[in-house]
């Protein structure tokens, strides 16, 4: 039954992340990528912050590096998916970054040195073929500068996930979570002064939207994230 729980918080947790993709390309009609993943994630700290502050209270630094590592990890998938979904369209992109279903057992395998089994192989490519076929359209694919970023994003999102396998069995992993979501938020801000030029959202619209990214895909879709694995 735990196992059963983690596997339904997981599909819980893919789906919000799934949902953050329309909410991002309508955000950055108006909003610059890192611009938007400083406030989206910042807000999200914010309200950790005011829900498990006690989780925090003398957290070891060990635990702080960790939550570093993952919250960069992430933070450069999500600069590689915006960047690509501003070129393309959020089915292609979906589909692309969904490839790591195939790159997670791949890279696990050359990790630990092991042979890849035949049926975990098969379910992924099966798993990858449903995907191809929900999200792309009459357009179909075409493979440029836009479709790369996204397949970055996909091996970035694989090594994303490895890591918070192996973190998230040494160290609490809502701890992890809270940490990561906060240094995500970070470097976003970090980068949109440095390469953009940041700004506030203007409208009850724009608010809105990063309010649905900052509660439920990255409070939720993220923070728990290393809970379910």
């Amino acid at each position: 039954m735990k196992q059963r729980s983690a596997e339904i918080l997981l599909g819980s947790v893919i789906v919000a992340r799934a949902t953050s993709l329309l909410f991002s390309k309508l955000s950055m009609r108006s909003l610059e990528p890192f611009n938007l993943t400083g406030l989206r994630f910042t807000l999200a700290f914010a309200v950790l912050l005011l829900l498990f502050w006690r989780k925090l209270k003398g957290v070891r630094p060990v635990t702080v590096l960790r939550g570093f590592a993952l919250g960069a990890a992430f933070f450069a998938t999500i600069a590689a998916e915006l960047y690509g979904l501003r070129a393309t369209d959020s089915s292609t992109t979906s589909f692309l970054e969904n490839t790591a279903i195939v790159w997670v057992p791949l890279m696990e395998a050359v990790i630990h040195r092991s042979r890849l089994r035949g049926r975990t192989l098969g379910s992924a490519l099966v798993t990858l073929l449903g995907v191809g076929l929900l999200t792309l359209g009459k357009s179909g694919f075409r493979l440029g500068y836009a479709e790369l970023l996204c397949l970055l994003a996909a091996l970035l999102y694989a090594t994303a996930i490895l890591l918070t396998a192996r973190f998230s069995r040494e160290d609490d992993p809502l701890v992890l979570g809270i940490l990561q979501v906060g240094f995500i938020g970070l470097l976003g801000l970090a980068a949109s002064f440095l390469l953009e030029t940041p700004r506030m959202p203007q409208s009850g619209g724009e608010w809105g939207m990063i309010l649905m990214l900052a509660l439920v895909c990255s409070c939720f879709g993220f923070t728990l994230q290393p809970v379910a694995q």
